[in-house]
C-alpha cells in the first residue's frame, strides 16, 4: 500500500531538527504537484526560516 501524502502548504509552521537537514520546502513527504517550486531553507544565521513563495515558517527545535 502506498504512503499517503501531505497535501503541500496546508500548514504555517513546521517544527525541524537538525536530522532533517537540509530543510525544504515543500517537505519531502508533501505531495508537490499542486504547489510551488522546492526551495532549500537556510539555517545558518538563525533557528527559523521562512518560505519565500508561501511563507510558511520554520522552526529548529534541537
Amino acid at each position: 500500500m502506498p504512503k499517503t501524502m501531505e497535501p503541500s502548504n496546508t500548514k504555517r509552521r513546521y517544527e525541524v531538527s537538525s536530522a532533517d537537514m537540509p530543510v525544504c520546502c515543500p517537505m519531502p513527504d508533501q505531495a508537490v504537484w499542486n504547489s510551488h517550486p522546492r526551495v532549500y531553507l537556510p539555517f545558518e544565521e538563525s533557528k527559523e526560516a521562512v518560505c519565500p513563495y508561501c511563507e510558511a515558517h520554520f522552526f529548529l527545535v534541537d
